[in-house]
Order: structure tokens, then sequence, then C-alpha cells
């Protein structure tokens, strides 16, 4: 937590086992925390539920680790024209919305996904479309998980990569009567840098963030990826680094860190080498950041890790 009450965590990875993720959340000083729930890259789940999840819950509530985010899997795709994945996309994410509270997770968090060619308008139409769907079929409302959407760096037909099309998302999802507390929003500053928004700037992430409240409410804006990017700005696309050694300027990521309209939000942390050790490091970083003291020179392995399992999804 950082000095405020404002709560800063990171993905940490369950395979070594799920007691041992919140071992090492405690480990880090994390006090959120952001797991996947199963394969995030398979489209079969598993057919039985870990025995563990009872003990993660309790030490979840024992540490006063929250919020708890499950990343929902990579392969859902709504927008997208093809039937067979949004059908199988729709399944998918009632399923990640229904698996949450054996979590004790808060929120599902979704990439928005790509419309694939057909075009913005379309894409955002049938997004809407498949999240009603999975609302309707999964127990969310009754649970209150709520399912956040996270910007894209545009790269292959990736929606939600400016405010007007974050803001177009908020709206059809209304029209389609969805409550907007079942929806919220997750900002990625890599992915922001990606699609061209100069997160860099103190003065735009200010402008970014007063329109987002204005056309979409800035208590929807849940959650906040602290990640740092190789990236080139407008790019469109999505190579995560270490906080502080990327192309994003240090003074940009403090001021998103620090800023006093993001209190309510949850940062979470997916920088290379998160199993390797880097969590800790990035951890450190950030708390640096907030501190204004100066970062350290990491040394060159760090910059080495894009075939670790967590490198592999910080370069995704």
């Amino acid at each position: 937590m950082l000095p405020d009450g404002r709560r800063l965590g990171a993905h940490l990875p369950l395979a070594p086992g799920m007691v041992k993720a919140i071992d090492r959340a405690r480990t880090i000083g994390a006090s959120a925390i952001q797991v996947f729930a199963d394969n995030p890259t398979a489209w079969r789940r598993r057919r039985e539920p870990s025995p563990r999840l009872a003990t993660f819950r309790a030490r979840v509530e024992a540490d006063d680790i929250r919020p708890v985010s499950i990343h929902a899997s990579y392969l859902v795709n709504l927008p997208g024209p093809d039937t067979t994945t949004f059908e199988r996309s729709v399944t998918m994410l009632a399923a990640e919305l229904d698996t949450a509270p054996s979590f004790a997770a808060r929120f599902v968090n979704v990439h928005i996904g790509s419309h694939r060619g057909s075009g913005i308008e379309v894409g955002i139409a049938r997004l809407a479309a498949g999240i009603e769907q999975a609302l309707a079929r999964s127990d969310a409302r009754a649970t209150g998980t709520m399912l956040v959407l996270e910007n894209s760096a545009g790269g292959g037909g990736g929606l939600g990569t400016d405010l007007d099309e974050l803001a177009a998302i908020g709206d059809r999802l209304g029209s389609h009567g969805v409550d907007r507390d079942a929806v919220g929003f997750c900002f990625d500053l890599a992915h922001a840098w990606g699609a061209g928004i100069d997160v860099g700037d103190p003065a735009v992430v200010d402008a970014f963030l007063d329109g987002f409240d204005d056309r979409i409410g800035l208590d929807r804006l849940v959650m906040i990826h602290l990640n740092d990017t190789r990236s080139a700005l407008g790019s469109r696309t999505d190579r995560h680094e270490h906080l502080g050694a990327g192309q994003i300027p240090v003074a940009g990521l403090t001021h998103v860190l620090r800023h006093p309209r993001l209190t309510h939000a949850a940062y979470i942390l997916e920088t290379p080498g998160m199993d390797a050790g880097y969590d800790a490091v990035n951890m450190a970083r950030a708390r640096s950041l907030w501190a204004g003291d100066p970062l350290e020179t990491l040394p060159a392995e760090a910059f080495q890790l894009a075939g670790s399992a967590r490198g592999r999804m910080a370069a995704r």
C-alpha cells in the first residue's frame, strides 16, 4: 500500500502454489494482486476447482490483499467477425466471471479485443452484445463481480485505443442496458503509449482523465496497469518494460502513480521477469517513483527476460 492508502500490487503466477502467491505478495509488499484463474492460452478450463482455493481466500482476507483481479484468457475476442470465436469468448468470459468469487476476486480484467478488419463501429457493437450475453449467462450481478475492460495499443485492429473509442464502448453498453456498475475500465500505460497517448506528459494525462470523467465517469476507471514499454509512441505495438527503463518518461509514470484523482484505483504491475525476482525490483521502483527518489540502473540481465513466462506475457 502506498502512503496515501492507494493499492499497489502485481500480476503473480499461481503455478508455484496459490498460498505461495500470497506469501510472495507479502514479501514484495503487494497490497493487491492479479492472477490467471486458468491457462490463459487455452479454451479448455480445468474440470474441478483447486482444493487450495479456500486457503487462498482466507489468506487474501487475513493479509488484506485487495482487490484481487482475475486476468481473463488472452483468447477472448468479442469484437471480431468470427461467430465461433464470439460464442466461445462469451462462454469463456461468463466462466471467468463465475470463477471470480472462488478467488475472492472483485474484478475480471479482459482485453477489449480486435475487430479483425470489420471496422470500429461494427466491432464495438459486437463487443457490447457479447458483454451483455456474458453477464446474462453468469452470476456476476448477484456476486458483485465487475468486468474490467483494458485499453489496447491498437495493433491488428485492437479497440479501445483512445478516449473516443472507450467512450463509444461505454455508450454502447448503456444502450444495451448494461448496468454501469457491472463494467469498469483498466488503463494500461504501455498500451496507451503504443496507441499514441503520451502518458509521459503530465498535461496529457490530466486532459485524458478530465475527458474520461466527463464522458465515462472516473469512478469506472478502477485499475491502472503500471507498465513501462519498449515500444515507440504511437507504434501500435505492446512490449512491456521495467519501470523507468523504457520509453515512458519518469515524470509521466510518477504523475499517474501519484495522481490525486486516482486514489480509488488499484495499480498492478505487469513488468518483465515477474517470476525471476523482478516483481520485487519493480515494486521497489514504483515506491521510488512515488517518493521522487532516483531509480537505480538495472543490470544487463534485466533486459534479457523475454523468454521467461512473465517476460512472454510482458512482451505480448
